[in-house]
């Protein structure tokens, strides 16, 4: 390998969705060199839709990285969200009972924001980069190398910060006798559409039924995200938007289905949903962030915000590490984002069993959901809980 292809940095960053791309905007905030290494194409993870609802503080670490402007401008504030069930519906108010709001602003706005900003701070970005790999993880001299247009580059680094996913390179350096993983796998999955209408209600509308869970969502005044409930082995072909519309107008409350506005969608895609963690966090230089080490089921609205939490702490403990050459930080990372991930696993749970319809349950489950939803109508101090989870547990 020519020693031209090969560079010295402190931190190299294995993917470039949000976790990577806020972790490198943190750290260079405090002043320490990253290099982002990235699989994908830059049109390909910026079109990614996912999440889009964003904590108070989530909200608050983008300001603080300066990358709020486009979102203070373009974002929805939400001060509560609406439940249902059998078609009787009731609105839960954050506001009231937390003092805090959410964000709506999708993850591919925050994405287009990271890349933009970064750009202009300069930050180091590789795109498309084939046969990424991590060397020497357990000990204090990591590498990554990757080929890039056909050439063999190699980075130098004090650490790696795996935020590569589910399907990434990271969590795989961790020898398989140390990893403990949990898993949930639910027997179903949410198909989804994007529209080009305005969206039914100002708020989320999350509606348990008998025929299934559904979720009104929205990106912008004429841009809407809609889901419902179906089966694993469901195909995109069976569902034609004329089936979609009227399977999602069944389900919600009779005011929102009437004034719905419908139109072609433009994306379709069937998500299955899981609750996952591996544990630890952390194998010698490399940390795990993000995807690479949990995954919740999109109803509690967590698995950003999660990445966010992830970042945020590991930004703070290399900031120590490089400004008061301590490690205590580092060697509480693990142990401080697993403690916020397994609340965010629990929450996420807990809303996917009140909400959806569990075929092994029967008309039984079916009668327990309803009286929760009842019980959660009549009780401020039951939807205090639910609004203090949702708006998100101080960082």
């Amino acid at each position: 390998m020519r020693q031209t292809d090969r560079v010295r940095t402190q931190v190299a960053i294995i993917g470039a969705g949000p976790a990577g791309m806020l972790l490198a905007h943190l750290l260079h905030r405090s002043g320490i060199e990253s290099v982002v290494v990235e699989q994908r194409s830059r049109s390909y993870v910026a079109a990614r839709v996912r999440a889009g609802v964003l904590e108070t503080g989530t909200v608050d670490v983008l300001r603080a990285a300066g990358l709020g402007d486009r979102m203070e401008r373009e974002r929805y504030v939400h001060d509560g969200t609406f439940l249902s069930s059998a078609g009787r519906g009731f609105r839960v108010d954050f506001k009231r009972l937390t003092g805090k709001a959410v964000t709506v602003y999708g993850q591919t706005e925050v994405q287009l924001d990271l890349y933009n900003r970064g750009d202009q701070l300069g930050l180091r970005v590789i795109d498309e980069a084939d046969d990424v790999a991590i060397h020497d993880a357990g000990t204090a001299t990591p590498s990554v190398t990757f080929r890039k247009d056909g050439i063999e580059h190699r980075l130098d680094v004090d650490f790696v910060a795996g935020c590569d996913g589910f399907h990434g390179v990271a969590r795989t350096v961790i020898p398989t006798k140390l990893v403990t993983t949990y898993e949930r796998i639910y027997p179903f999955g949410w198909l989804g559409i994007l529209s080009e209408t305005p969206p039914v209600s100002h708020e989320l509308i999350y509606a348990q039924h008998e025929r299934g869970f559904a979720l009104c969502s929205m990106r912008n005044e004429n841009l809407s995200r809609y889901y419902v409930q179906c089966d694993l082995d469901d195909r995109v072909e069976a569902w034609s938007d004329d089936r979609f519309w009227d399977e999602l107008r069944r389900r919600i409350p009779q005011d929102a289905a009437n004034s719905m506005v419908i139109g072609p969608s433009i994306e379709k895609s069937i998500a299955p949903l899981r609750s996952f963690v591996a544990e630890p966090m952390r194998y010698g230089s490399v940390f795990l962030a993000g995807d690479a080490a949990h995954i919740v089921p999109p109803t509690g609205a967590k698995g950003l915000n999660l990445a966010v939490a992830d970042v945020l702490y590991l930004s703070q403990a290399l900031a120590e590490y490089y400004d008061e050459k301590s490690v205590g930080g580092l060697n509480g990372y693990a142990e401080k984002a697993l403690a916020r991930v397994w609340q965010a696993v629990r929450f996420s749970w807990w809303m996917t069993t009140l909400l959806h319809r569990f075929p092994e349950n029967g008309e039984f489950g079916q009668k327990i959901q309803e009286a929760e939803l009842t019980f959660l109508a009549s009780s401020e101090s039951a939807q205090r809980v639910l609004a203090e989870n949702y708006v998100g547990l101080p960082l």
